[in-house]
């Protein structure tokens, strides 16, 4: 990233906050469209992941369903630059989470939980409903972007939502060191989980094909005893996000920790991917995942 990125983060902010709700979908809707046209990398990218995920369909259908998926990637921007104005009302009203009885007992009860999200519908108003609208300790990690002033700026913006943030490096502790002790102590501890970003991953079956995801969700669940969900997530038609808690996922008794580690993390793959299958244009996966691909298939 560049300063210019860095101040149109800062831009975004102070002026979509502001923009008339139904202004804004429009905006970033055209805005969405004409990324789609001009087909660059990241569209290209989700184009092929989506073929991965529904490898039946037309290329006409294809074409919708990116359409549909860009449209719903401009929406997660548009609403993470507008939570910061939203009422502890506003973020209990814009987030539904099916098990939320669930989640509200573990907290209630001092107890710690891990979640292992997608990149799908929008996990910064999950965790803004979570620590803002409910009050619960949440705590969770975010890769260290450049330049430092955007990352800062995220760190900012998910504190002012109650969030507590580890970054993924930098840190005076290991992030799964902090992680334990937090869990320890009771709080929910979300993870972004479908796209591995340390290149240490774990590889899993995913949609028919080879994809390394982070181990760290079962890592964490095995050093704590922990209950282990994984939550997809998509948007509702009304725009509305949504999750849903799945789980808990049984911990294998057996094998050793890598085993273990290997294991857990295919159940938590499986299960986001029955999420994502059901609501693939809420997907916002415009990187590589799978690595199993041919190098000219790369993008």
């Amino acid at each position: 990233m560049s300063g210019f990125a860095e101040f149109g983060f800062r831009a975004g902010w102070k002026v979509v906050s502001w923009l008339p709700e139904r202004v804004a979908v429009a905006v970033f809707h055209a805005g969405a469209d004409r990324a789609t046209r001009k087909r660059g990398k990241g569209v290209e990218r989700l184009r092929a992941n989506l073929r991965r995920v529904k490898p039946d369909i037309s290329d006409s259908e294809l074409d919708a369903l990116v359409k549909q998926g860009m449209r719903s990637y401009a929406r997660y921007w548009m609403d993470t630059f507008r939570l910061h104005t939203f009422s502890r009302a506003d973020h209990l009203r814009r987030f539904r989470f099916d098990g939320e009885d669930v989640l509200a007992r573990i907290a209630e009860q001092g107890g710690g939980v891990i979640l292992a999200l997608p990149h799908g519908g929008n996990w910064e108003a999950a965790g803004a409903w979570a620590a803002n609208g409910h009050g619960w300790k949440l705590i969770t990690v975010a890769e260290r972007l450049k330049p430092e002033g955007v990352y800062q700026q995220f760190l900012a913006f998910r504190r002012a939502l109650g969030m507590e943030i580890i970054p993924t490096s930098g840190a005076e502790r290991a992030p799964l060191d902090l992680l334990a002790e937090k869990l320890r102590d009771g709080y929910i501890v979300p993870l972004l989980a479908d796209r591995d970003l340390s290149k240490r991953g774990v590889d899993v079956e995913f949609f028919g094909g080879r994809a390394r995801m982070p181990g760290g969700p079962a890592l964490l669940a095995l050093r704590t005893g922990a209950p282990l969900y994984a939550v997809p997530m998509w948007n509702d038609p009304d725009g509305v996000a949504h999750g849903r808690l799945v789980g808990p996922i049984p911990v294998p008794a057996e094998g050793t920790t890598e085993e273990r580690v290997r294991h857990l993390t295919q159940e938590i793959a499986d299960r986001l991917a029955a999420g994502i299958a059901e609501h693939p244009e809420d997907w916002h996966m415009l990187q590589r995942v799978w690595v199993d691909e041919p190098a000219q298939a790369s993008v």
